[in-house]
């Protein structure tokens, strides 16, 4: 029998981007490259394992922003029309490479790709990826965890307020319970931000375990006695387990890992900019974007790509698998020989397999099925781990996150630190019009409050803050943070002023609708 176990765990995570007031908008495309080259990958690929009867355990987070926009007809219908111009481009792209046997054939893959997708989303699953997933939890094979609302920078919230702090994960919970129908067990911290007091919020809603980087353990008081490699309790009774620097290195490092082999496809180089605008037609909406179609390979450190080519691929990726396999038989082997029963911890953006390593599904399916034909080494889920595995250490973790340099750096820099003294004025006018309508059941003062409460939450996004100090779609990020506040504050003012412009609330209501349930008591 195996001793030891792995708890892989894929966190699916997007900023919620809906923009109605326009017929398209770019960044709404996060979204739908998401679906079609990691969340549509990943599904069919777990259906097939769950088909071929092998065995396997995932963890998965599905980040209560990324849930209410697959939830949204809006989108939902935008997705497909997107997916419609795809399968168009890919169609012209067969013909225009017609005497370009190696093109053609890319062409041909990548319209039969576009085209099941589309059938898989449309069709199959009637636009509703969500069922998919609860399906998948059903059969025991997927464990779903929750995460806080808007994916808050909790430790740096908490700072600020505890109620803030605790909307974030309480809204969370709720969203989590109202969609998948269940209690939640496990919870991602956004960016694996933990500080001393969150475990204390964390037990109110019930969280049995959440995730932090190796050094929130190693740091913590005392120190942990089986490393990184058992899980130790908080002092208010949460579980922490620790990411296996390691064995995630291998997967995520497109330097020192597998995805930056020269056979992989090439992220970066895409029809959307190679090609002429005039060819591209109307996925480009005027405007270079990627398209999706990417013909090249990484190549090397050569400035001249080379074709992809899909068997060169699937050869690196089998023998990839093969190595990561292999590598974690040993790991536990040695763990084991300890004395205890270890379980090793790798947690991965989920966006990682598909859209940034195109190979990265394959790899996952060749794991798991490699894994699995000696019956030697097992998957589990951290809930299994404490449910056989009750009595732990306890000890304080350290403050910390997954981020560059394990801290706060990339959150609180000289390119971002301006937006928490507005943050933090908002916050306090939250818990205030809180408190004031505490016994207030009006129709339109509920109504208020919780969009008072949705604008607040959207404008602490991790995101924004990451997107500046990274200068990716910096402007976008500095804009959303603005606009929420803006309207914000516009709605307090006419709140506490008691003149509400019931137009501008519809507007603000229409235009960022996500938690229809949500409870602005939670800021009391």
């Amino acid at each position: 029998m195996p001793s030891g176990s792995i708890a892989l765990i894929l966190h699916a995570h997007l900023p919620f981007v809906r923009h109605p007031e326009h017929e398209h908008f770019l960044e709404e495309d996060w979204l739908f490259e998401a679906i079609t080259e990691t969340y549509i990958p990943l599904l069919r690929m777990m259906q097939r394992l769950v088909d071929d009867r092998v065995p396997f355990k995932f963890t998965m987070s599905i980040t209560p922003t990324l849930c209410a926009m697959l939830q949204d007809e809006l989108l939902r219908e935008r997705y497909v029309r997107h997916l419609d111009l795809l399968i168009d481009l890919a169609a012209r792209e067969q013909k225009r490479n017609r005497r370009h046997p190696q093109l053609r054939e890319l062409a041909e893959f990548y319209f039969d790709m576009f085209l099941g997708s589309r059938c898989f989303f449309a069709e199959q699953w009637k636009c509703d990826l969500l069922a998919a997933f609860r399906e998948l939890q059903e059969t025991g094979t997927l464990e779903i965890i929750g995460c806080a609302a808007t994916h808050g920078l909790l430790s740096l919230i908490q700072r600020q307020s505890r109620e803030a702090a605790r909307a974030q994960i309480l809204i969370g919970r709720d969203m989590y319970v109202d969609l998948f129908g269940r209690n939640l067990a496990g919870f991602w911290l956004p960016e694996c931000a933990y500080a001393p007091g969150l475990e204390s919020l964390l037990q109110e809603a019930n969280i049995r375990w959440v995730v932090l980087d190796a050094h929130g353990m190693m740091f913590g008081r005392p120190p942990p006695r089986r490393s990184i490699y058992a899980p130790c309790y908080t002092p208010a009774g949460p579980a922490v387990f620790a990411r296996d620097c390691d064995s995630s290195r291998q997967v995520w490092s497109a330097h020192e890992g597998y995805p930056g082999d020269p056979a992989y496809r090439e992220f970066y180089r895409d029809v959307g900019f190679d090609l002429p605008m005039e060819h591209l037609g109307p996925i480009a909406r005027g405007s270079r974007r990627f398209a999706g179609v990417k013909y090249y390979r990484i190549t090397g450190h050569s400035e001249e790509k080379e074709l992809y080519d899909r068997e060169a691929a699937e050869k690196a990726v089998e023998m990839h698998a093969a190595h990561f396999v292999k590598q974690r038989r040993r790991q536990l082997r040695e763990l084991s020989a300890l004395g205890f029963d270890p379980i090793v911890v790798v947690p991965f953006d989920a966006e990682l397999f598909g859209h940034w390593w195109f190979e990265g599904p394959r790899f996952l399916d060749l794991v798991i099925r490699e894994a699995v034909k000696n019956e030697d080494l097992c998957w589990a889920t951290p809930s299994e781990y404490l449910a056989t595995h009750p009595t732990q250490q306890a000890i304080q973790p350290a403050a910390s996150t997954w981020g560059e340099n394990g801290y706060l750096a990339v959150w609180l820099d000289q390119s971002n630190a301006w937006i928490y003294p507005h943050l933090h004025v908002a916050i306090q006018r939250m818990s205030e019009a809180a408190r004031k309508h505490a016994e207030d059941s009006s129709p339109l003062a509920d109504r208020v409050l919780k969009q008072l409460a949705r604008e607040l939450l959207l404008a602490q996004s991790s995101d924004w803050a990451f997107l500046m100090k990274t200068g990716t779609a910096k402007e976008y990020a500095t804009k959303r943070t603005l606009d929420h506040l803006g309207r914000f504050n516009r709605l307090y003012d006419q709140f506490a002023a008691n003149h509400v412009d019931e137009k501008f609330l519809r507007d603000c209501e229409w235009r960022d609708n996500l938690f229809p349930n949500l409870n602005w008591r939670y800021y009391i």
